[in-house]
């Protein structure tokens, strides 16, 4: 009687001590970018990309405090007036949770620094941030019934759209390892792919989400890039069905846009078929295609990660 009870103490105990489990990590929400002409980026992105702008939102001013661009239902554009002039381009990268109270406590009692409490947001949905090894802005999203995302499913997805579907964002990082306890083992995300330039040091990273098809690719880096100039690796990933249609499309709007840089097909050290737009502040678009270009996969480069400078 004795063993028994002191079983039932051992598992109660470990029942109200064992940490909370994680909620799903539903996918790629939005990425946040800084610009410094509202206009000339809401062409880019609006006449350009042919995505529909939604939700603006103001200070009490009257001041625009930023404003969406629609990819498809669940996956946004954030547009934010710069703070500072040459400064980093990425405000954030959002993921999508089912539960994101629950998703704060989790990683509160795996010892990551949260808020006190999820906030309600302007457009009316339930959120918290925290900052990943690099310092990144993470932002957890769970879109409520009462608010304005999940009010307007269906609305404004138009036809001039140049992708549907936005499949990963690519941010700098600089210590690997780091990385990979916070983005896998903390969040759950799997390794799906490394690549190298060179064959000699690791360059990219790729990790899918463990709910989602979306992933988010590290930009490994020896020397961080001065903040005016991290736009081509801090970027986001719109996936197209034919490259080279989507091509021919950005070229017969580029004139209208003003958008004078190259448009040019390339396929990448992934053997995915790819076209690289810059924003008017140079953070990258990347138009890919699904599939290699034989439809086998890419092997991973066995290459080290870099030596950060001064490390």
């Amino acid at each position: 009687m004795k063993l028994l009870l002191a079983l039932l103490v051992l598992v109660s105990t470990a029942t109200v001590t064992a940490d909370p489990p994680r909620p799903r990590i539903a996918g790629l929400a939005h990425v946040g970018l800084f610009v410094h002409d509202v206009e000339k980026a809401r062409a880019y992105y609006r006449d350009l990309l042919g995505y529909t702008e939604v939700f603006p939102v103001r200070n009490d001013d009257g001041s625009l405090r930023l404003t969406y661009f629609k990819v498809n239902d669940r996956q946004y554009i954030e547009l934010f007036p710069e703070r500072a002039v040459g400064t980093d381009r990425l405000a954030h990268v959002a993921f999508e949770t089912d539960n994101a109270e629950a998703l704060r406590q989790y990683l509160k009692a795996k010892g990551v620094a949260v808020p006190d409490k999820v906030n309600k947001g302007r457009i009316g949905n339930t959120a918290f941030t925290v900052k990943d090894p690099d310092g990144h802005i993470i932002e957890f999203v769970q879109y409520e019934p009462d608010g304005m995302t999940v009010k307007e499913s269906g609305k404004s997805l138009g036809t001039d759209r140049v992708s549907p579907v936005m499949r990963h964002a690519g941010f700098l990082v600089g210590t690997l390892d780091a990385s990979m306890t916070f983005y896998r083992d903390l969040l759950g995300f799997r390794e799906t792919w490394r690549g190298s330039r060179d064959g000699t040091t690791l360059d990219w990273v790729n990790l899918q989400m463990p709910d989602s098809e979306d992933y988010i690719e590290f930009m490994l880096y020896r020397d961080l890039p001065a903040e005016h100039a991290r736009g081509s690796q801090n970027h986001l990933c719109l996936v197209v069905p034919d490259i080279t249609a989507a091509a021919a499309t950005v070229q017969a709007r580029a004139p209208k846009v003003g958008y004078s840089r190259p448009v040019e097909v390339r396929t990448g050290v992934n053997r995915k078929r790819q076209l690289n737009l810059f924003d008017p502040d140079g953070t990258r678009s990347e138009l890919m295609e699904p599939q290699t270009i034989d439809g086998k996969p890419t092997p991973s480069s066995a290459a080290p990660p870099p030596v950060r400078a001064g490390r």
